[in-house]
């Protein structure tokens, strides 16, 4: 599975793997692939300087990258309260209304939520460049598109790419605008904040849009044989995170969660703006039915959702409140049913990507004979 992208950042299979988790991440990094630590949810420095320092000590010298959250235009002088003043009393009370429908108990008294809106402001990502920069990561990428030109200088000053999501060939286009190195073009089926194109329509769009830029396919990919198809239609290399939620090394602290990942379908996941304001993929549960009802007030805004459901979450999550309970997933959770490391699962891509190739070749000679 090499690539030309594959063989410049030094790593013997082009499998990015995106994950929030260390293990996870160094366990990726150290199969072959290219581990890629999620950093939304370190709103401390100190917190990413301790997973990075773990990160350090268990890749074996090989690399990896990580992950921020930050808007391309800079937004100065707003403060978590200033948001929060801005949520409607209405959107309070049903968010309260649906959790006492479900007897969800508050958390115990002074315990913060797990996450919260802090995570997603742009000072907290440019906190953690700074710690980040200090170690010998490979590869910057951007969940909210092109980070801020200042901030892809800065990498490139410290000899580290930078890659941008994008859900249509016109965003793929004003990230190599911007000067992006790699763009991932995040189809239609992939968990979290995507779009509304599929990952075959969509992978070739965006490689004719950005060439000679490598691209890197995401959204519904979870098996080998769909990294040689992304392959095929030009990508450089696959970038899958929802794949990971069910290996060893994930800590979901839920194995309520962990049971329904396993259990759910392809077709148990909505796309929805209950978790953030924005359309992301997650499981189907009567949070999100009930965020989606004609009937409810509609979600708001980013980022005033994902302050107005902060707590919930964390009271969902701690609790384990069944018919509410969810995480973002893609529509590859169809294929997640049973648990597994990280190691069996990489195993498992590189057999089917030789299956694929051994078919394709098997129909290349025949066709020539």
């Amino acid at each position: 599975m090499e690539t030309e992208l594959s063989r410049k950042l030094g790593i013997e299979h082009a499998i990015f793997g995106f994950t929030p988790f260390p293990a996870v991440a160094a366990a990726i990094t150290r199969a072959g692939g290219f581990g890629v630590l999620g950093a939304v949810r370190y709103t401390a420095p100190d917190d990413l300087k301790r997973d990075l320092d773990w990160m350090h000590e268990h890749t074996a010298g090989k690399p990896y990258g990580l992950d921020v959250v930050m808007p391309a235009k800079k937004v100065e002088g707003v403060t978590e309260a200033d948001v929060e003043a801005m949520i409607p009393e209405g959107h309070r009370q049903f968010v309260r209304d649906t959790l006492a429908k479900h007897g969800v108990p508050d958390l115990p008294e002074g315990e913060a939520s797990g996450w919260r809106i802090t995570g997603w402001m742009e000072q907290v990502a440019r906190n953690q460049l700074d710690v980040a920069f200090d170690y010998p990561i490979k590869l910057l990428a951007n969940a909210l598109g092109s980070p801020p030109a200042d901030v892809v200088r800065r990498a490139h000053d410290h000899g580290v790419l930078v890659a941008a999501l994008a859900g249509s060939a016109r965003h793929a286009e004003r990230h190599a605008e911007a000067g992006i190195d790699i763009v991932v073009a995040q189809g239609y089926e992939a968990g979290g904040h995507t779009g509304d194109i599929a990952s075959m329509v969509l992978t070739p769009e965006v490689v004719d849009a950005v060439n000679p830029l490598p691209v890197l396919a995401a959204g519904g990919i979870g098996s080998g044989e769909q990294i040689a198809a992304a392959l095929a239609l030009g990508a450089q290399g696959a970038w899958l995170g929802s794949l990971w939620l069910t290996t060893y090394e994930a800590d979901l602290h839920s194995r309520a969660l962990t049971a329904k990942l396993l259990a759910a379908g392809s077709g148990d996941t909505v796309r929805s703006r209950a978790l953030t304001g924005k359309p992301a993929r997650q499981l189907r549960t009567e949070w999100t039915d009930a965020w989606d009802d004609p009937d409810g007030p509609g979600t708001l805004p980013m980022p005033l959702q994902g302050l107005l459901v902060a707590d919930a979450v964390s009271r969902i999550q701690k609790y384990e409140v069944g018919p509410l309970l969810g995480t973002p997933v893609g529509q590859i959770v169809g294929r997640m049913n049973t648990e597994r490391s990280v190691r069996d699962a990489f195993d498992e891509l590189t057999r089917g990507f030789e299956r694929a190739v051994d078919r394709i070749n098997r129909i290349a000679g025949r066709s020539q004979s």
